[in-house]
């Protein structure tokens, strides 16, 4: 997972790309936004039995953390040491979800200065990355 991403589409596009229904207030006021970052709320894809979008604040507290401040630090896991590392073996089998997205920075080194460079699909379609959740991450 990269660390900022972006997601300028408007609701009911998320709703048909996922197939799901829009249900309250939060999607019918999405808002585009350029620079989420960690920590920040996000829209992410859920089942529990049914798809649903959901708000989820962008950050993983694993259940032994005396603080949750540790969250703001587990954004990314290494695709080789997921089901190994304390902090991701427990969420990756059991609370999945995808954050949903339009393009993604990576960083590019211009001599002194790093230029940030958005990647979108060639379609310019949604997409998801996939993510461990944390019990302490829904919002409101």
């Amino acid at each position: 997972m990269c660390g900022r991403f972006t997601l300028t589409a408007e609701a009911k596009e998320v709703a048909k790309r996922f197939g799901v229904e829009i249900s309250g207030s939060f999607y019918k006021n999405l808002a585009p936004r350029y620079n989420i970052a960690p920590t920040q709320p996000v829209v992410v894809l859920a089942d529990d039995g049914k798809r649903y979008l959901t708000q989820m604040r962008w950050w993983l507290v694993p259940s032994w953390a005396k603080d949750p401040a540790i969250g703001n630090r587990m954004i990314n896991a290494r695709a080789e040491t997921l089901t190994t590392k304390p902090a991701f073996r427990v969420a990756i089998r059991k609370r999945r979800c995808l954050i949903v997205a339009d393009g993604f920075y990576e960083w590019q080194r211009l001599g002194k200065v790093k230029q940030p460079v958005r990647i979108v699909l060639k379609s310019k379609e949604l997409f998801g990355f996939p993510q461990s959740l944390s019990q302490t991450i829904r919002a409101a």
